[in-house]
């Protein structure tokens, strides 16, 4: 990028936040909270050897509540004027003032909030021009295109970096911030046999450049995932073991942070309610939450009220050890907040020991599953169902690809029949998991 800095300072953006608390307090609020925030970024689009996009990005804003008592308001803008913060303070008391009580509403306890900023190495600059980003996306898509004579189209490439920076303060005296980086490079294209088309991708992300999977590693991998869809078939009903590919894994986890987070435990509406304590997984299933890996995509010292992070277990030996919860949350369920205001921290689920072949081997005849299609997840039961597609297995080999199936179960169920995780972990979000071996699910077809 030509232009590969902030256009303010850290500094800057902490007198911005201390100047919204003091007009809060100036209008009487009896409590406030700023997070002051820019970004930009550029990405570079290509299809079929020419450049097809060029976009840049570039925002800003502050978002400013206010509490009076235990009425709340919120304001934002965009303009970082004495007289627009003064304008957005204004507004966030008038909806307060309007606003009903509720006796869970305020900032996080003071005695929580986070007292050491650790660098966890989040932000990597990337002075990437067009050109090289160009470059890169054309070099990523003719691997794709180059790995078998059927792949006769293509979605495109990208190139992608972005950066941001922000700091978050409150009437409490806390105030802290940090930059980040994300960079990313993706590929899409599409196969033909017999008049019979299939698309697939594939993609890397990291904090830092170094990271980042070799492009052309990255159009190889997207081109072999679509030649091996061709000629796929349908299957007939039936009940089978069901393999979740570790990029859909992550999918399941997910499923679960969402039933044990505070929103749904305290309107009830998960399907595991009063959980805590209980056997959820097999024995065998850990999973350990880690804010502070260094250049982790979900790594933070603190969360989104300033609450500091910390390493813990939320599941141990299959049994829930605690929930994902925000102050608000924590307080309507009658609990402390668990730092998790924003989301988890890098989740990682430690793997049974086998390699991908190395489940497969164990499955024996079952079903992989590469891609999931709908959103058929009812978190107030449990009840799983989605479209999908991907290979059936035969004596832990695949044998052909399938498409146009759904599979179904419980979440209940699908957890407790777990029977192994791999090692073939994919680092591209917030959960590292490798791939998941479920005993027993409904396969629907034909």
């Amino acid at each position: 990028m030509s232009d590969n800095a902030f256009s303010y300072d850290e500094s800057t953006l902490r007198d911005i936040a201390a100047q919204v608390l003091q007009l809060a307090a100036a209008g009487g609020a009896s409590a406030a909270e700023s997070e002051v925030s820019e970004g930009f970024g550029q990405t570079v689009g290509v299809r079929k050897g020419e450049l097809e996009t060029i976009e840049f990005n570039k925002d800003k804003g502050v978002g400013v509540t206010v509490y009076l008592g235990h009425r709340r308001g919120h304001a934002s803008t965009s303009d970082f004027s004495r007289d627009a913060l003064a304008r957005t303070v204004d507004k966030a008391l008038a909806i307060a003032r309007y606003t009903a009580e509720d006796d869970c509403a305020g900032l996080a306890e003071a005695d929580r909030l986070a007292t050491d900023f650790p660098d966890l190495q989040l932000h990597h600059p990337w002075p990437v021009s067009v050109d090289e980003a160009k470059a890169l996306a054309l070099a990523c898509e003719e691997a794709a295109l180059g790995v078998d004579p059927r792949i006769r189209n293509s979605e495109g490439a990208s190139t992608s970096t972005q950066q941001s920076q922000f700091v978050y303060a409150n009437s409490h005296g806390f105030m802290g911030g940090y930059p980040t980086s994300r960079h990313s490079v993706s590929c899409a294209v599409i196969a033909e046999e017999e008049g019979a088309m299939q698309r697939d991708y594939w993609y890397t992300t990291a904090r830092a450049v170094a990271d980042l999977d070799p492009v052309e590693q990255v159009g190889r991998r997207a081109g072999e995932r679509t030649v091996r869809r061709l000629n796929a078939r349908k299957l007939d009903t039936r009940q089978c073991p069901v393999l979740f590919e570790a990029p859909i894994a992550t999918g399941l986890i997910a499923s679960y942070v969402s039933a044990v987070s505070g929103g749904h435990l305290y309107r009830k509406s998960s399907f595991l309610l009063d959980s805590l304590g209980q056997q959820v997984f097999p024995s065998f299933v850990q999973i350990l939450e880690r804010p502070f890996l260094p250049r982790g995509l979900a790594s933070a010292p603190f969360d989104s009220e300033g609450v500091a992070a910390r390493d813990r277990e939320p599941v141990k030996d299959g049994v829930v050890q605690g929930y994902f919860l925000s102050s608000y949350t924590a307080r309507k369920l009658g609990m402390a907040t668990t730092g998790n205001s924003g989301g988890n921290h890098n989740l990682i689920v430690p793997s049974t020991g086998e390699d991908f072949d190395g489940l497969l081997r164990k499955m024996g005849s079952g079903l992989l599953v590469t891609e999931l299609l709908g959103h058929g997840t009812n978190m107030v039961t449990g009840d799983y169902s989605r479209g999908a597609a991907g290979f059936w297995v035969e004596d832990g080999v695949i044998a052909y690809p399938v498409e146009e199936i759904t599979i179904a179960g419980n979440l209940k169920d699908m957890f407790l029949g777990i029977t192994a995780i791999g090692t073939d972990v994919e680092v591209r979000g917030s959960r590292q998991v490798g791939s998941i071996l479920i005993d027993r699910m409904t396969v629907a077809g034909n």
